[in-house]
């Protein structure tokens, strides 16, 4: 799979999972999908991801924590944080913690095209 090609967009909510990846592979990437971050972390390519697209709240684990998770490994990919429940304090954390973007459901198409942008930017300059 071409790393610098892939997007991994993780939603327990099948349908934001499902627009968001149809919005990510109209602009030409090749985006995996998944309903969870554990099904992420189980897949063999969570180190071709140029970019996540991560929901806050999941079961199990949070877009957060496996934001945290993967850096505790060394693993580094510009993460998007999306969710239903904005809450400032989250917001605030995740943002001092590195996280490109965090936006509130429903999804501004512009906002989250323009965060994709900028992840990518981040990925390719090695961030």
């Amino acid at each position: 799979m071409g790393a610098r090609n892939l997007i991994s967009v993780i939603d327990d909510d099948e349908d934001i999972r499902e627009a968001i990846t149809s919005l990510i592979e109209s602009l030409g990437f090749t985006v995996e999908a998944f309903p969870s971050a554990l099904d992420f972390l189980r897949s063999p390519n969570v180190r071709d991801a140029l970019c996540l697209i991560a929901d806050v709240h999941m079961p199990v684990m949070t877009g957060l924590e496996l934001y945290q998770s993967l850096r505790g490994l060394g693993v580094t990919i510009p993460t998007i944080l999306i969710t239903g429940y904005p809450d400032d304090h989250i917001r605030s954390l995740a943002l001092n913690q590195g996280v490109v973007c965090y936006l509130s459901k429903p999804i501004d198409q512009d906002a989250l095209l323009g965060c994709v942008d900028l992840a990518v930017q981040r990925s390719e300059a090695g961030d």
